[in-house]
């Protein structure tokens, strides 16, 4: 047993530990690709247009381009510190590294908030989808709660199954996203139906432009919703012990994936309100679904079509719940979360973590929605503010790590820097306070705050005496992020402190 001075004490694993809590690299480039990009997928095809409601089109076309170059920034960061420090803990390893354990905590129960929700937000609306679909083609709906049952079994059924196949889903069910939004792209651009002066059909509030119809703080609001198009993409440091090369694959896959976000991005927040209105569009559950009734009314096709986007709403159902599988499971292997949750079995994947993430955000579903508010909206603000929490704090890891290990190898560098990790946390923290000064949000806020809280509790309880050398952990205490180059060579290591 060992003790550190933040209060932190770590034993020695049992024998066998580690053998049963082991990952298998599985992933080369295509598969990092395809997992980043089905995380984020569904983004393009709801919760976002909620940001056109709140702004107008104007002013969520600004937050996107707002949130665009705060992702570009992040991502950069993040491919920097996954390329040093290549571990599954992600965000959770580089706080670690940069603020200690009490950082290290906070920054992966964010996470573990934000994948958690952010899976509950993909299944919400993959059942509205599901259930809009199967009530048009075969007369068939179903409770919402039968369609949240359905789809954590079937997923959490292909995660459990092994990585290999984890991988291979996502890059599969991506490939088909995106060729569903190219679909939407063309036909939108060749149906008469397009009409670009019906995205400033909102009437705007006296004072105010139809391209901002109610004015610039609007702006700020409408950031968590144009974060909807990229949200998850940073999950793929969670990757790095089952990716072949990860410090090489993994910044590619993150840079390649966001210039293919932007890119199906642009596709549906220009065209589908030019189709539909946007008006219309932001309230909808389903829009690109109204998208495509649009272009074909009264036509069945149209569900058909629906059918197939429903399919990137599964592509991030699939990445998600691998990130909130590995996160977990990353926390729990060092003893943050309960050891049991972090055994990995015959098939190599942390089948314990997937179990219970599920659990918890099926009750968050059912919780939000029979408690007499809309699950989606709530749940997805439960999402955004968690991944804001967890962005600020990886951007500060990354200024300290620069700062504190210089000379420490990296592999990949960002080319934007401190500058752009300063700028990514700026954005983020601004995107924090819009959501907290915002009285819709507060339920959600409110139940994040109940989470850190227990969380905290326990950790400072019982956790903080538990923690193993984990991979995260041991290179952290041990130095990891100094140089062993040969005119250092006689000089010996810096061992940062618990």
């Amino acid at each position: 047993m060992t003790s550190g001075k933040s209060g932190v004490s770590y034993a020695a694993a049992d024998d066998g530990y580690f053998e049963k809590r082991g990952l298998s690299r599985t992933a080369g480039f295509w598969g990092l690709w395809g997992m980043g990009v089905a995380a984020v997928i569904s983004g393009d095809f709801s919760g976002w247009n909620y940001g056109i409601a709140g702004a107008g089109w104007g002013g969520f076309a600004i937050a996107c381009v707002i949130v665009t170059a705060m992702y570009l920034a992040m991502i950069a960061s993040i491919s920097e510190m996954s390329a040093a420090m290549p571990h599954t803990g992600g965000a959770y390893s580089f706080a670690r590294a940069a603020m200690g354990p009490w950082g290290g905590f906070i920054t992966g129960l964010a996470e573990t908030i934000e994948y958690v929700a952010t899976t509950g937000v993909v299944v919400y609306f993959s059942a509205t989808y599901a259930d809009a679909i199967t009530d048009e083609l075969f007369g068939l709906s179903m409770p919402a709660w039968i369609w949240w049952v359905i789809l954590y079994a079937v997923f959490l059924a292909v995660n459990v199954s092994g990585a290999e196949l984890s991988f291979k889903v996502a890059t599969v069910v991506a490939v088909l996203s995106l060729g569903v939004i190219a679909v939407f792209g063309v036909m939108a651009l060749l149906s008469g139906a397009l009409d670009f002066g019906s995205l400033f059909d909102i009437e705007p509030e006296p004072g105010n432009s139809t391209f901002l119809p109610y004015g610039w703080w609007q702006v700020v609001l409408a950031l968590p919703f144009a974060m909807w198009l990229f949200l998850g993409i940073e999950e793929l440091p969670l990757t790095a012990e089952e990716a072949h090369t990860p410090a090489r694959d993994i910044p590619k896959a993150g840079m390649r994936g966001m210039f293919t976000l932007i890119a199906s991005g642009a596709v549906v927040v220009v065209l589908n309100p030019a189709v539909t209105g946007s008006a219309a569009i932001g309230e909808s559950g389903e829009p690109l679904l109204d998208g495509f009734r649009a272009i074909l009314p009264n036509s069945d096709v149209a569900a058909v079509l629906s059918a197939f986007a429903l399919i990137g709403l599964l592509a991030s159902l699939q990445g998600i719940m691998y990130a909130y599988g590995r996160n977990i499971y990353s926390l729990s292997r060092a003893g943050y979360y309960p050891k049991a949750l972090s055994v990995t079995g015959a098939r190599k994947t942390p089948w314990a973590a997937l179990l219970v993430g599920a659990v918890i955000g099926f009750i968050a579903l059912l919780a939000v929605q029979f408690g007499g508010d809309g699950a989606g909206s709530i749940v997805l603000n439960i999402a955004v503010w968690g991944a804001v929490i967890a962005y600020v704090l990886q951007m500060v890891s990354y200024v300290l790590l620069r700062r504190k290990f210089p000379s420490a190898d990296r592999p990949y560098k960002s080319p934007v820097g401190v500058p752009g990790a300063v700028f990514a946390g700026v954005i983020a923290t601004l995107i924090f306070i819009g959501v907290m000064t915002n009285e819709d949000y507060r339920p959600a806020i409110v139940a994040i705050l109940v989470v850190f809280v227990l969380g905290l509790i326990g950790f400072a309880l019982f956790g903080r005496h538990r923690l193993v050398l984990s991979p995260e952990e041991e290179y952290a205490m041990t130095g990891g992020l100094h140089s062993t180059t040969d005119d250092e060579a006689a000089e010996p290591a810096r061992t940062p402190t618990a």
